[in-house]
């Protein structure tokens, strides 16, 4: 054999097993939720729609479990304390990226450590929260995606509810007393008065809805005018069920609700908006820094009406409505 044969052919066989360990690399990435089951997050294609979009757009991109990727599915299940423990134990695990959905996890996990890059869908302003320096640039570990262009959409939603219920004088807003308090619940109180609407808080905490729904049923009220919280997400099923048994129209941030039932949503398509982070999660995987990519705003907003519902309320849907939805469910 030929000399340079020979150091050609050893080159290769030191080269191969790098080539074979980079192809072989495998991911850490963490997907953390706050209210949901970790067993509606679970296999390749979970029944919660949110984690089965993350995985599939993910899959899209080329990660599967089992091959170069190791998908941690966590959830604090109502349970704010166990943050704490969660966040420790992926930091532990060597988690590369953490996708935090909500600001308790992405506070504990920012708390934990300002290295371990998390991606988030907020529901909140992150600047305002200190999480952010800017949209524009982060300049931290946090980076994501907002689910509103500002607290104003809510002013829109219940202008909606307004135009589809004309005779409307009383409306029930169901939150914490948080969301009340915050810049969401001050708009929709602005917005209220100005359509001569009266808004009622019907406030519940992070797992107890109860107490909220006794208050329903002793008050008289047109409508009812849900949050956008992540607890709202989560009870989906719960509120639309209490909606439907009370004949109360009711209006959303999500349009899964009112797949569910529900009578109108109007907001950011939130599974388009999982599905681009999911794609923030490649980026920092192949080397970006979290502090240089924007917090996105959310491209896609949708108006979506349950006829159904409409029509099982004795609702008639205005056809200036009816024209301007992005979906209607017959």
């Amino acid at each position: 054999m030929r000399r340079r044969e020979f150091i050609t052919l050893i080159g290769a066989s030191v080269a191969w097993p790098v080539a074979a360990e980079a192809q072989l690399k495998v991911h850490r990435v963490a997907l953390v939720f706050t209210t949901a089951p970790v067993a509606e997050m679970a296999g390749p294609d979970p029944v919660n729609p949110y984690a089965r979009a993350f995985v599939r757009a993910l899959r899209a991109l080329g990660y599967v479990e089992g091959q170069n990727l190791i998908l941690y599915r966590r959830s604090a299940e109502g349970q704010l304390s166990r943050y704490g423990d969660i966040i420790a134990e992926l930091i532990q695990l060597k988690t590369e990226v953490i996708q935090g959905a909500s600001f308790p996890a992405v506070h504990w996990a920012q708390a934990a450590s300002t290295t371990v890059p998390i991606v988030s869908v907020f529901n909140f302003d992150p600047v305002e929260a200190g999480l952010a320096s800017s949209l524009a640039r982060p300049g931290g570990n946090i980076t994501g995606h907002t689910l509103s262009a500002g607290p104003e959409i809510n002013g829109k939603r219940i202008a909606l509810l307004k135009e589809i219920l004309p005779g409307a004088a009383r409306v029930a807003y169901l939150g914490t007393n948080e969301d009340w308090e915050g810049p969401s619940g001050k708009i929709v109180r602005g917005a209220a008065q100005v359509l001569g609407l009266t808004v009622v808080l019907a406030a519940h905490t992070s797992t107890e809805y109860a107490e909220a729904f006794n208050l329903l049923g002793r008050v008289p009220v047109d409508a009812l005018f849900v949050s956008n919280g992540p607890y709202q997400v989560a009870n989906r099923r719960l509120i639309v069920d209490f909606a439907r048994q009370s004949r109360l129209p009711d209006t959303y941030a999500f349009r899964e609700a009112v797949e569910l039932g529900a009578l109108m949503s109007y907001g950011a398509d939130l599974l388009d908006v999982i599905r681009r982070s999911a794609g923030y999660v490649d980026k920092i995987l192949k080397g970006a820094k979290p502090a240089d990519l924007p917090i996105e705003q959310p491209t896609k907003f949708e108006l979506v009406i349950n006829l159904k519902t409409a029509n099982a309320l004795s609702l008639t849907v205005p056809e200036t409505l009816l024209a301007r939805a992005d979906k209607l469910i017959e």
